[in-house]
């Protein structure tokens, strides 16, 4: 299990019922009144038009060219030689001072050759150094997928995936890297789909007010269900399922609602007495081999890019932005960390853990799949509104985390809202 900054997801499940879709004049009277903005947060896409192309081609997608350079590079694999292109992006301006930022990308990445994403930012006293926030290949043959630990200086620290501005070095604009490696002399063309950045500022708060909302009561989306507690012990080399399966759990669920998981052939290595060897496949393809666990954020939005949408990891404001994304029938996985008597229904403690948001009831408490359960039969929970906006939100929570995953074609995200910037 992971403690902040970064959690292990649950999943939500529901069921989407006609009347699930009637939205009363009260409930969209309800979706123009905003919350006060507790936390500052923007979400951007990178476009890769601009900025600066060492051998490769930059537009809607940024793919591999011709190498500008090779490296040798050493991890428990041993040690190979790999070409590399690479885009750097324009400096952007973030609008507040932000203490935080997550980058997240969906890249195709074959056999021979995997990417890393960097960022820099620029604070009152000029531009930090180069931070590594991940390295990425889909499979474990070519490199172990890794955060980087140990990347402190006097302007912040990576906490896994999350990079974190130095006490009163809180950063007004950054730049992201994107690097392409393949082996050399090949033609493996490794592209990335989608990169962006979810800057942030969340204030030391204990306690969230309720929001309002209405536009998505009643409403449950048909996500399936699964347990994270059918897999305890399997495969220990992937961190042995349970408690530490949250996040690949929550996020297979999701595929699952989009029709996207993997395909028994892809799960044909996972023993046969597994009750969902998809939930195994995504723990080993999530994992993070620094951290030692499937917890990575971008890593798991990364895992569900390979299967053609887009997922990102941002942070929301509130419930109310939350019932905008479910209206639209897009299921949210969350972060939270809570003692059982602080989430009634929910029967046990956590220093950091990941659900499926489905639905609302029609009274607007959060139905969610939380993988933390006996079974996939015991997933779905009613959580009481208030309860769960405080334990998500707070800042000893993780501040509003959530992955979006949907497909671009059919189910486009719905509008933000109004009047602050764009969170997703």
């Amino acid at each position: 299990m992971r403690v902040p900054s970064v959690f292990l997801p649950v999943f939500l499940s529901a069921v989407l019922t006609t009347s699930a879709l009637t939205v009363t004049s009260a409930a969209a009277e309800a979706d123009t009144q905003s919350p006060p903005a507790a936390v500052d947060v923007v979400y951007e896409r990178a476009n890769f038009g601009p900025g600066t192309r060492e051998g490769v081609k930059g537009g809607h997608t940024l793919s591999f060219d011709a190498p500008v350079g090779t490296i040798s590079y050493t991890d428990a694999l041993g040690t190979k030689s790999w070409e590399y292109a690479r885009w750097t992006g324009p400096e952007r301006p973030i609008g507040f001072a932000a203490t935080e930022l997550v980058a997240s990308w969906n890249a195709d990445v074959p056999t021979g050759s995997w990417l890393q994403v960097e960022m820099r930012g620029r604070n009152a006293a000029g531009l930090t150094k180069w931070y590594v926030l991940g390295r990425w290949a889909y499979g474990d043959e070519d490199i172990r997928r890794t955060s980087l630990p140990g990347q402190r200086d006097a302007d912040g620290t990576v906490s896994v995936d999350t990079f974190v501005a130095a006490a009163g070095k809180a950063i007004t604009a950054y730049q992201l890297r994107a690097t392409l490696y393949r082996t050399p002399g090949s033609s493996v063309t490794p592209v990335v789909r989608t990169l962006g950045a979810m800057a942030s500022a969340v204030p030391d708060r204990t306690t969230v007010p309720v929001s309002p909302g209405g536009i998505a009561w009643g409403v449950e989306l048909p996500v399936p269900r699964r347990s994270q507690n059918v897999h305890e012990g399997h495969y220990p080399e992937w961190d042995g399922g349970g408690e530490a399966w949250c996040s690949p759990t929550s996020t297979t669920m999701v595929l699952g609602y989009w029709n996207k998981w993997p395909s028994k052939q892809e799960t044909s290595w996972v023993d046969v007495t597994d009750p969902n060897p998809e939930v195994d496949y995504a723990a080993r393809y999530t994992y993070d081999y620094a951290y030692e666990g499937a917890g990575n954020w971008p890593f798991n939005a990364a895992y569900a890019g390979r299967y053609g949408v887009e997922g990102f990891v941002t942070r929301l404001r509130s419930l109310t932005e939350l019932e905008r994304l479910i209206r639209a029938g897009i299921p949210v996985v969350t972060s939270q960390s809570f003692k059982a008597a602080e989430l009634p229904g929910a029967g046990y403690s956590t220093n950091g853990h990941l659900m499926v948001i489905v639905g609302f009831t029609a009274t607007g408490d959060v139905i969610a799949n939380d993988p933390a359960s006996p079974n996939n039969d015991a997933v779905r929970r009613v959580y009481p509104r208030a309860n769960f906006e405080n334990v998500w939100l707070r800042s000893t929570g993780s501040g509003g985390i959530v992955y979006v995953i949907h497909p671009k074609q059919g189910h486009p995200l719905p509008p933000t809202t109004p009047g602050l910037p764009a969170n997703w």
